[in-house]
């Protein structure tokens, strides 16, 4: 798997909840409920009924892999997530002004998904990448402290196919220098890059033999680090201390803790501290 498709879905959600779909446009909607999800489609039922059934299991499984509690009223009866399957992409694209490359969008105010049938990696990577940003910021909120690489490398965690890989990335990455510190990941905004720059200032970058202080890094490659990086972070996280601790963690963002707070009451024998954090951080990459 390659840099590009590793990140497809973290630059989809780029534009999530930018726009409002045009849904009204397309007519006659099907529809099919489910205890969590009600998935409107103008084609293929079987894509729809698929699309159903992942999602159902996706809720379930993303919920329970992050540690977060489950409410009785969760997603249920009115509060449910609308999903909107569109036939094809030309379809798509007119309904809802997205970009020629999009494969699909989010919004987070009114809680809906939207693509097209059989889009590239749609049940597979597209939906629980956009799932897990609802349901994270159904937790966390959005008036504390949460960082872009928080929120990213949840939803690319989600992603059963990036979780597999990310850690040998991260390594070889390490190997050869090519890391942000955590600082940078803190600092850096890469949904507001400047469109008139190449490069881009780098504080830090991490190695396993010698770091290396202030460097320029072009745009695209900042991107592609920035993301691929995120999920490492949220994979050793998760992996190396637990659902429940994460939980914790997430809950203290969302009651407004700063994050060097959050990390100390979350995990105070190993991280009390941002440079605790990149110290445990580097020692969970370079294990075999």
């Amino acid at each position: 798997m390659n840099v590009r498709a590793v990140i497809f879905c973290a630059v989809l959600i780029l534009t999530a909840g930018l726009c409002m779909c045009a849904h009204a446009e397309v007519s006659p909607w099907g529809e099919l409920s489910g205890d969590h999800f009600v998935i409107f489609f103008t084609g293929d039922q079987n894509f729809a009924k698929d699309v159903l059934e992942k999602a159902e299991q996706y809720y379930r499984q993303i919920a329970s892999d992050l540690g977060y509690p489950r409410y009785s009223e969760f997603w249920t009866w009115d509060k449910r997530v609308k999903i909107f399957v569109y036939p094809n992409k030309r379809s798509f694209l007119q309904a809802t002004k997205q970009p020629e490359w999009s494969e699909g969008m989010a919004d987070y105010t009114t809680k809906q998904i939207t693509s097209y049938a059989w889009s590239q990696g749609f049940v597979d990577s597209l939906l629980p990448h956009e799932m897990a940003h609802l349901i994270f910021r159904d937790f966390v909120g959005f008036k504390g402290e949460v960082p872009l690489w928080l929120d990213e490398g949840v939803a690319q965690w989600s992603e059963e196919a990036k979780r597999r890989i990310v850690k040998d990335y991260a390594r070889s990455q390490y190997e050869q220098a090519r890391l942000l510190s955590v600082q940078d990941m803190m600092r850096i905004d890469v949904r507001r890059l400047p469109e008139s720059e190449k490069k881009v200032h780098v504080q830090l970058f991490i190695s396993k033999s010698k770091d290396q202080p202030d460097g320029f890094i072009g745009k695209n490659e900042l991107v592609n680090m920035y993301y691929l990086q995120a999920v490492s972070m949220v994979d050793f996280l998760v992996t190396k201390y637990g659902a429940d601790s994460f939980a914790d963690f997430c809950r203290q963002l969302r009651d407004g803790k700063s994050m060097e707070e959050a990390l100390r009451f979350s995990y105070p024998t190993h991280i009390r501290n941002l440079a605790d954090f990149q110290s445990e951080w580097r020692k969970y990459i370079e294990e075999e």
